[in-house]
């Protein structure tokens, strides 16, 4: 019986939440960003760096499974 790599809900649980902040980032109002967070779309940013953690997971274990 094969056992499910953590990195597999890890990755797609990282991947989901950074594209729900990605499209939550880009479609927002510009304005709330000035006047909170320094004129920085932190959002947009965190969704990025999420999206990136997430792939980085599936990938390793993409890359464990060939072995």
């Amino acid at each position: 019986m094969k056992q499910l790599d953590v990195r597999v809900p890890m990755g797609l649980l990282f991947l989901c939440l950074g594209a729900i902040l990605i499209v939550y980032g880009v479609i927002s109002d510009s304005s709330i960003y000035a006047q909170h967070s320094l004129g920085q779309n932190v959002n947009l940013r965190w969704g990025i760096v999420f999206a990136l953690f997430g792939a980085l997971m599936l990938w390793l274990s993409r890359l464990s499974a060939k072995t």
